[in-house]
């Protein structure tokens, strides 16, 4: 199957995987959950999601997959999933990234990609919900989705 549920720190990137995910709001505000070590671990893709957060006209939006490449480290989907920090990411938004997710990594080559519990947590969605919303999309994926469940320091 193409996607994996497993623990532990998605950083560390012990299964080797090409590009990380992670939800983001739409405000341009990375200060909570997951989202701050995103802002560590790659400040510059930090500034260039908060200029198009920023635009006039925005350029990130709800449904959005704002891929980051960056030499030597696993790339990054910023997906949309909500507009506001807090918890508002909506099941639309959660599928219309994930389907742009899905055809930007077929399109660049990439076939793994890791990512923690998008939309719930912080975001205040049903887990269920959006397993079922992954598992459509993912489910027949050449590629393998990693999804942290639970983080597990080490």
């Amino acid at each position: 199957m193409p996607i994996k549920y497993t623990s532990g720190d998605l950083f560390l990137n012990r299964e080797g995987v090409q590009s990380f995910a992670h939800g983001c709001n739409c405000q341009g505000a990375m200060g909570a959950g997951i989202a701050v070590t995103f802002k560590k671990h790659y400040p510059e893709m930090y500034d260039e999601y908060r200029r198009r957060c920023k635009a006039k006209p925005r350029e990130f939006n709800l449904g959005d997959a704002f891929l980051w490449k960056e030499k030597d480290k696993p790339f990054v989907f910023n997906l949309g999933t909500q507009e506001l920090p807090g918890p508002n990411a909506t099941y639309e938004a959660i599928e219309m990234a994930l389907g742009n997710m899905w055809r930007q990594a077929e399109a660049e080559g990439i076939l793994s990609i890791a990512m923690p519990l998008i939309g719930s947590g912080l975001g205040g969605l049903e887990w269920k919900k959006v397993v079922t919303e992954i598992e459509a999309i993912f489910g027949a994926w050449r590629g393998t989705l990693l999804v942290y469940v639970e983080f597990l320091p080490e």
